[in-house]
């Protein structure tokens, strides 16, 4: 078998999902820095007052946390 075979399939540290991704979680990132203006949120049943970049920064976590899980237990199977 050569080193090609072996090889598992990616590009290297810049694959094309790799830039494609990088490049989501930057503008994500400039995304939440741009808005910081103070909103209402309604989290369950209270109303929480907070500035918008960190309801952002919470979900983009809260997102990207979850996707790391269930990709985690794909490549376990």
């Amino acid at each position: 078998m050569s080193p090609k075979d072996a090889s598992s399939g990616s590009a290297g540290p810049f694959s094309p999902a790799r830039i494609v991704v990088t490049l989501l979680a930057v503008l994500t990132i400039v995304f939440i820095c741009v808005n910081t203006a103070e909103v209402t949120i309604r989290v369950i049943i209270p109303k929480v007052t907070m500035p918008l970049w960190a309801a952002l920064l919470g979900v983009f976590l809260a997102g990207g946390l979850c996707g790391a899980y269930l990709f985690r237990r794909r490549a376990a199977r």
